[in-house]
C-alpha cells in the first residue's frame, strides 16, 4: 500500500507538472495574440485599415471559437473590409452577424456600416444597413442620427412619405432641426402639399445653406397658387441677385406668370431665357412661346416654336396643332396647314377644335390635293361624322368635283353611277371622255375605246364631237383603218370651224387609206392637209413622203417626184428615202440618167443612210440596163464589199453572174452562181442561180459537171423538181388568196413534210410563219421564223427579224429580242423597221438594266428627224431614267426637265418628282416643295409618285427647320401606304433621323432605338 501510494503520488506530481507546462505555454500564446490584437486596434484607430485587417485576420484564425477576442477580431476585420471598399465587404458583415447572432456588436456594426456608406454619399446603400438597426439599442443621440440619415436615404430613393415621417420628429432639434425642416418642407413641396411646404420653408428662408433653393420653391408655390403678380414682382427682383444656374427656372416662373395674365409681349424674354431640364425644353415650353407669338400675329415665330411639338397626343398638342394650322394659313402655306388641321382633327380633347379642324382639313384637301387619302373619301367622311354641320351642303357639292380635280375619273364615274340623276348622267358622259383620254395616254387603247363610245351619248355637242374624235384616233392606233376612216369623217361633218385639237384629221384619214392601199383617196386627204399651215417640226415631211408614196403606188411618178423633192430640198425628215424614191420614179419613167444621178446622191451625199445598199443595187441594175457594164460591175462589187450583210447580196450575185454570162465571161458567171447557191441555199435566188448555171453548162456541153455539182446541193433534186414545184404552187396560191388560214397552214405543212429540203423551203417557212403570226400562234411561228434566220441573209430576213423580235417583245423576253433587233437595225431596208429596231433596242436595253446602251440607242432615236412625238417622249424618258440609275444626275435633270414640258399622266407625275428631287439636292427647299404641291394637287391619282415626292417634302421641311411637318408627313406615309415597302423603309429611316436629332433639344421626344 505504501508503495502504491508513493507510485500514485508520483503520477499525480507528474500530471501536475505537465498541466502546468501546457498552461504556461498557452498563456504565452494568448499574451502574444492579445498584443497583436492591440497592435491591430492601434493601426485601425490610426486609419491604417489594410495593415490592421491583416493582423485582425491572423488573430481571428489563432483565437479559440466563441472567445471574445475572436469575436472582436472578426468584427474589426469586417469593418476594415467596409473601409477599404472591398468587393466582399457586405458579405463579411453578414457573415459576422450569422456567426455571432447574440453579439452586442451586431447592432453596432449595422449602424457603423450604414454611417460609412452615408458619409461616402451612398445614401441609398446606407439605407439598406440602417433598416437592419434596432433603434431601441441606440442612444438617444444615435437614434436622431439614424432617423435623419434614414430620412435622407428614403428621400433620394423617392420614398417621400416615409422620408417625411423620419424628418418630422427632428424639425425642432438643435443639431438636425434646420436640415430636417428643409427636407420636410421640400418633400411637402414635391407632394404638392403647398401650405405645409410654404409655412415650413419660410421658417428657414434666411438660412444661407438653403436660401437659393427655398426662394425658388416659395416662388413656385406662389405661382401654383395663382399669385402671378407676386411671382412677377419677386421673380424680377430675384433675377438681379440670383445665382446664374438658378436664373432660368425663375425666368420661367416670371414668363409663365405674364403668360397667365395674357401679357404675352412681356412674357417672351422670360420664357426664352428658360434653358429647360438638363438643357432640353419640353412640348409645353415650345407651346407657350408659340402661343405668345401667335397672339401677337407674329406667325413666323409662332410656327418656329409650334412645329417643334412632335411625338405626343394631349390637349396641349391639339391646341398647338390647331394654332399652327392657323399660322400656316395666315402665311399662305396651305399644304402645311392641311397637315396640321388633320393632326388636330384626330384628337378629341377639345371637340369644338376637332370639328373645325376636320372641316378645314376637308376644304384644304379639295383645294390643294391630298396624297394620303382620296379627297372624296375625306369629304364623305366629314359628312358622315358631322351630319348637322352648317357646312354640310358646301362639302356635299365638293364630292364629285374632287374626283375630277384629282383626275380620278374612274372614281367619279363610280360615284355618279351610285347617285343616279339626270344631271349626273350628263356629267358621266363628260367624265367618260376624260377617263378615255387618260387610258389612251396610258396606251390602254382597247379599254379606252368603250369610254369614248359612252362619251358620245352626251347632249353637249363639244363633248360628243371630242368623244367621236378620240374614238376614231383609238381605232386608228389599233390599226382598224376602215372603221377609223368612217369615224374621222363623222367628226369632220360635225366641225364648223377648224379646231387645233382636230387639225390632223386629214392626216389620219390619208394614212388609213394609205395603209389600206386606197392610194387615190390617200392623195386627196394628204393634199387637203397640205393646205393647212403645218410647221416642219410636226408632220409636214411625213405628209409629203406619204403623198409621194401614194403617187408612186398609182404610177404617177411625175407627181411623186415633186412630193419627194420637197422633202429633199428642205433637208427634211426622211430626205434619204425621198431621194431614193426620186431615183426609182425616174427609173419607172425610163429616165435612166436621172435615175442614176438621183441614186448616186443617196450613195454619196448622205453620210448616214440605211438605203445605201439599196441604191447601189439599183444603180448596178440600171448601169446593166444602159449597157454600162464596167460601172455596173463596180456598183455590184462595192455593194458586195461594203455591205456584206445586205439582203440584196444574193440578188446582186445572180445579177452580176447574168451580166458576166451576157458578156461571155462564163467562168466568172459560174463562180457568182455557185457562190449564191452555197451562201444562200433554199432561197429563190439560189434556185435561179442553179438554173442559170445549168444553161451555161448546157451551152458548153458540160452537163455531167452540172449534175455532179447539183448533187452536192441539198435543196435541188432534179428528179423531184416538178412535183415539188406543183406542191408549192398550190400552197403559195392559197397563201396569197388569204381566205382560209387553217387550209393555208395545212398546205404549207404538207409541202414542208414532203420536201423538207426543197428549193422553196425558205419561202414556205416564211409563209407559214406569217400565217401563224396572224393567228397569234406565236410559239409555233417562232419555230418557222428561226428556220429562216438560220439560212443567213435572204429576201425574208428583214420581215422575219421584225416579226420575231415583236413576238419576243410582247412576251417580255428581251434577252431573246435584243440580238434580233441588233441584226434588224443593220440589215433593214425600210425606215419603219430601222426605227422599230432602234426604238425597241432602246427599251430592251433599259428593261435589262443595260442603261448605258439604252441611253445610246435613245439618242439614236432622237436623232431621227422623222421620229413621232410618242417615240420621242419614250426616248427622252429612257435617257432620263437611265441617267438617274447610273447616277449621272446632270444628264438626268436635263432630260427630265425636257420631258416635263409635254408629259402627261403618270409620266408627268414622275417628272415632277424628279424636279422636286433635284431642287432638294440643290438646297432649293421651298421651290422643291412647290413642285411637290403641284404634283399632289394635279396628279394625286398616281399614288407612288405622290408618296415618293412626299418623302422629299419631309426632307425639305426638316431642312427648313419645321420638324412637325417632317414628322407628320413621314408618319402618314408609313401609316397609309404599306403597299409601297421601299418608300416606307425610306420614310422610317428619315423619321428615325428626325426624332433622334429633335430629342437632343426636346425631352418630350423619345427617339426610336
Amino acid at each position: 500500500m505504501q508503495f502504491r501510494f508513493v507510485k500514485n503520488h508520483f503520477l499525480s506530481s507528474l500530471l501536475f507538472l505537465t498541466v502546468f507546462a501546457v498552461f504556461s505555454q498557452q498563456s504565452i500564446v494568448d499574451a502574444n495574440v492579445t498584443a497583436n490584437y492591440n497592435n491591430a486596434l492601434n493601426l485601425y484607430n490610426n486609419k491604417a485599415y489594410a495593415a490592421a485587417q491583416k493582423i485582425f485576420k491572423t488573430v481571428e484564425e489563432k483565437t479559440k471559437i466563441n472567445s471574445a477576442l475572436k469575436v472582436d477580431a472578426s468584427y474589426y476585420n469586417a469593418i476594415c473590409a467596409i473601409k477599404l471598399n472591398q468587393t466582399n465587404a457586405d458579405k463579411k458583415v453578414l457573415t459576422f452577424v450569422e456567426e455571432n447572432p447574440t453579439s452586442s456588436k451586431k447592432n453596432k456594426i449595422y449602424f457603423i456600416v450604414g454611417k460609412y456608406y452615408f458619409a461616402n454619399k451612398k445614401a441609398s446603400h446606407a439605407l439598406k444597413w440602417f433598416k437592419k438597426v434596432n433603434k431601441d439599442l441606440l442612444s438617444a443621440e444615435n437614434q436622431k442620427e439614424l432617423n435623419f440619415k434614414m430620412g435622407y436615404g428614403l428621400l433620394v430613393t423617392k420614398n417621400l412619405i416615409l422620408a417625411k415621417n423620419r424628418f418630422l420628429p427632428l424639425i425642432n432639434d438643435a443639431k438636425y432641426g434646420n436640415d430636417a425642416r428643409y427636407y420636410f418642407g421640400f418633400i411637402s413641396y414635391k407632394l404638392e402639399d403647398y401650405g405645409i411646404a410654404e409655412s415650413t420653408l419660410k421658417e428657414i428662408a434666411d438660412n444661407e445653406s438653403y436660401k437659393a433653393e427655398i426662394t425658388y420653391y416659395l416662388l413656385d408655390i406662389s405661382f401654383k397658387a395663382g399669385k402671378f403678380e407676386r411671382c412677377i414682382k419677386v421673380g424680377k427682383e430675384l433675377l438681379k441677385t440670383v445665382r446664374k444656374k438658378d436664373a432660368p427656372e425663375i425666368s420661367k416662373i416670371v414668363g409663365e406668370s405674364y403668360f397667365n395674365q395674357k401679357k404675352y409681349k412681356e412674357a417672351i424674354p422670360y420664357l426664352k431665357a428658360y434653358t429647360g431640364k438638363k438643357g432640353k425644353w419640353n412640348n409645353y415650353d415650345y407651346y407657350q412661346l408659340g402661343y405668345v407669338y401667335f397672339m401677337q400675329n407674329d406667325f413666323g415665330n409662332a410656327i418656329s416654336y409650334f412645329n417643334k411639338i412632335i411625338d405626343q397626343k394631349n390637349s396641349v398638342s391639339q391646341n398647338a396643332y390647331y394654332h399652327l394650322a392657323e399660322c400656316y394659313l395666315n402665311t399662305d402655306k396651305k399644304t402645311e396647314a392641311l397637315n396640321a388641321f388633320k393632326t388636330a382633327s384626330e384628337m378629341d380633347f377639345n371637340l369644338e377644335i376637332q370639328e373645325d379642324a376636320a372641316l378645314n382639313y376637308a376644304k384644304l384637301s379639295y383645294e390643294t390635293g391630298n396624297p394620303f387619302q382620296n379627297i372624296s373619301d375625306i369629304l364623305q367622311n366629314f359628312l358622315k361624322k358631322y351630319p348637322k354641320s352648317p357646312s354640310y351642303k358646301e362639302i356635299n357639292n365638293l364630292v364629285v368635283s374632287s374626283f375630277i380635280h384629282q383626275q380620278n375619273y374612274q372614281g367619279a364615274l363610280d360615284y355618279l353611277n351610285k347617285q343616279k340623276t339626270t344631271d349626273n348622267f350628263a356629267l358621266a358622259s363628260e367624265v367618260s371622255l376624260y377617263r378615255g383620254i387618260q387610258l389612251f395616254n396610258e396606251t390602254k387603247l382597247q379599254v379606252a375605246l368603250s369610254y369614248f363610245t359612252k362619251s358620245k351619248q352626251s347632249l353637249d355637242k363639244k363633248i360628243n364631237t371630242k368623244g367621236g374624235y378620240w374614238e376614231a384616233e383609238t381605232l386608228y392606233r389599233l390599226k382598224n383603218y376602215k372603221e377609223a376612216i368612217s369615224k374621222f369623217k363623222n367628226v369632220k361633218k360635225k366641225l364648223k370651224t377648224n379646231i387645233k385639237e382636230f387639225s390632223l384629221i386629214d392626216y389620219h384619214i390619208g394614212y388609213c387609206h394609205f395603209k389600206l392601199k386606197e392610194y387615190n383617196k390617200a392623195i386627196t386627204a394628204f393634199k387637203k392637209l397640205l393646205k393647212v399651215n403645218l410647221t416642219p417640226n410636226e408632220v409636214q415631211d411625213d405628209v409629203f413622203i406619204r403623198l409621194g408614196d401614194s403617187y408612186f403606188a398609182t404610177r404617177n411618178y411625175g407627181e411623186a417626184i415633186k412630193s419627194y423633192q420637197t422633202v429633199v430640198t428642205n433637208l427634211g425628215s426622211g430626205a434619204d428615202y425621198a431621194q431614193y424614191q426620186i431615183g426609182m420614179s425616174h427609173g419607172f419613167r425610163n429616165e435612166n440618167d436621172s435615175k442614176i444621178r438621183a441614186l448616186s446622191k443617196v450613195v454619196n451625199d448622205f453620210q448616214i443612210s440605211s438605203l445605201k445598199d439599196d441604191a447601189l443595187y439599183q444603180l448596178a441594175n440600171t448601169y446593166t440596163k444602159t449597157k454600162n457594164h464596167e460601172k455596173a460591175h463596180r456598183a455590184y462589187n462595192r455593194l458586195l464589199e461594203k455591205y456584206p450583210k445586205s439582203s440584196f447580196l444574193p440578188r446582186a450575185l445572180v445579177r452580176q453572174g447574168l451580166l458576166y454570162y451576157s458578156n461571155n465571161q462564163n467562168p466568172e458567171a459560174i463562180e457568182r452562181f455557185k457562190l449564191t447557191a452555197s451562201k444562200y441555199p433554199n432561197t429563190p435566188d439560189a434556185i435561179e442561180a442553179v438554173r442559170n448555171a445549168k444553161n451555161i453548162y448546157l451551152d458548153e456541153d458540160n452537163f455531167d459537171e452540172y449534175v455532179a455539182w447539183v448533187q452536192t446541193l441539198q435543196f435541188i433534186n432534179v428528179s423531184q423538181s416538178e412535183a415539188e414545184n406543183s406542191s408549192f404552187t398550190i400552197a403559195e396560191r392559197k397563201y396569197f388568196e388569204n381566205k382560209n388560214h387553217s387550209g393555208i397552214i395545212f398546205s404549207l405543212k404538207k409541202y414542208l413534210t414532203k420536201f423538207p429540203k426543197g428549193p422553196n423551203f425558205l419561202k414556205a417557212n416564211y409563209y407559214l410563219a406569217n400565217i401563224l403570226f396572224k393567228e397569234k400562234q406565236f410559239d409555233k411561228a417562232i419555230v418557222n421564223y428561226n428556220i429562216i434566220l438560220k439560212a443567213g441573209i435572204t429576201p425574208f430576213s428583214e420581215d422575219t427579224l421584225a416579226k420575231l423580235s415583236q413576238i419576243y417583245l410582247e412576251k417580255q423576253k428581251f434577252q431573246d429580242a435584243l440580238p434580233l433587233l441588233e441584226r434588224l437595225e443593220k440589215e433593214a431596208y425600210t425606215i419603219e423597221n430601222i426605227q422599230f429596231a432602234q426604238s425597241n433596242l432602246m427599251k430592251g436595253y433599259y428593261e435589262t438594266q443595260a442603261y448605258i446602251a439604252a441611253i445610246s440607242y435613245a439618242k439614236k432615236v432622237l436623232s431621227m428627224s422623222s421620229v413621232k412625238n410618242t417615240l420621242e417622249q419614250d426616248a427622252i424618258t429612257i435617257i432620263a431614267r437611265s441617267a438617274f440609275k447610273t447616277e449621272d444626275f446632270v444628264m438626268a435633270e436635263e432630260y427630265y426637265t425636257e420631258l416635263e414640258k409635254n408629259a402627261i399622266g403618270a409620266l408627268k407625275a414622275e417628272t415632277l418628282y424628279y424636279n422636286a428631287f433635284f431642287k432638294n439636292q440643290q438646297k432649293e427647299y421651298i421651290a422643291s416643295n412647290k413642285v411637290v404641291q403641284k404634283l399632289i394637287a394635279d396628279y394625286s391619282t398616281y399614288k407612288y409618285w405622290g408618296v415618293k415626292s412626299y418623302v422629299i417634302m419631309a426632307k425639305n421641311y426638316y431642312s427648313l427647320k419645321d420638324a412637325y411637318q417632317a414628322t407628320f408627313i413621314l408618319e402618314n406615309v408609313i401609316k397609309n401606304f404599306t403597299q409601297f415597302k421601299d418608300l416606307i423603309n425610306e420614310a422610317q429611316l428619315e423619321l428615325n433621323r428626325v426624332k433622334e436629332n429633335e430629342a437632343k433639344t426636346n425631352n418630350s421626344i423619345i427617339p426610336k432605338n
